[in-house]
């Protein structure tokens, strides 16, 4: 983590334009998408399978992850002859059916977790997956790229602890008060898919 803070130092040494509205928005919406709190059941059962989880690795490539894709994400579109307005309207859909899942406990995508956890699938698909990655370059269409950074190295913080402190948390929280968070969390996930259909289609 020491050299990602780094890298991000070195980023943004001659750029310091922080905007703290914009860091505050991103890092709610990336605590919403990831939902870290919500899949403290899915951790636990990965934990008992794998016998253990190595959160630094998994948060330090969930991390890696996400800063490369924010950076080299809409290049790649590019070059399969996408526009990151129509990757982001895409997003906001992904955004909205995710939301739903949250809000009604529906299941609408399935995936099927290995015996071995490693990387696979703690730090991709379940931290750093598609509704993730989507939501980077949808982000990247409203806020500066700096601010996005800083949002995600709140979140990935934020999963580090909660990594390392599953049990107690869940525990703390208790199913119900897990199923609060994820619900509450899920409506204004609905209002930003909403926010970022309307702001790239023009309605």
């Amino acid at each position: 983590m020491a050299f990602l803070f780094y890298s991000f130092y070195i980023y943004t040494k001659n750029t310091m334009k922080f905007n703290l509205s914009q860091i505050l928005s991103t890092s709610m919406v990336l605590f919403a998408i990831i939902d870290i709190l919500g899949a403290i059941p899915v951790v636990i059962q990965l934990r008992s399978k794998a016998g253990h989880i190595e959160s630094e690795k998994a948060t330090i490539v969930a991390t890696s992850l996400m800063i490369i894709f924010l950076f080299a994400g809409e290049t790649l579109l590019k070059i399969i002859g996408l526009d990151v307005q129509s990757f982001a309207i895409a997003g906001s859909l992904v955004i909205f059916c995710i939301a739903m899942e949250m809000v009604l406990g529906l299941t609408l995508f399935h995936e099927d977790a290995p015996e071995t956890v490693s990387i696979v699938p703690l730090a991709f698909p379940l931290i750093a997956g598609a509704g993730t990655m989507t939501t980077l370059l949808s982000l990247k269409t409203e806020y500066d790229t700096q601010n996005i950074i800083v949002g995600i190295l709140i979140n990935m913080t934020f999963v580090y602890f909660v990594l390392k402190n599953t049990e107690r948390l869940e525990k703390l929280f208790g199913k119900s008060g897990l199923n609060v968070l994820r619900k509450a969390f899920g409506v204004i996930l609905l209002a930003i898919a909403i926010k970022l259909f309307r702001s790239n289609t023009g309605l």
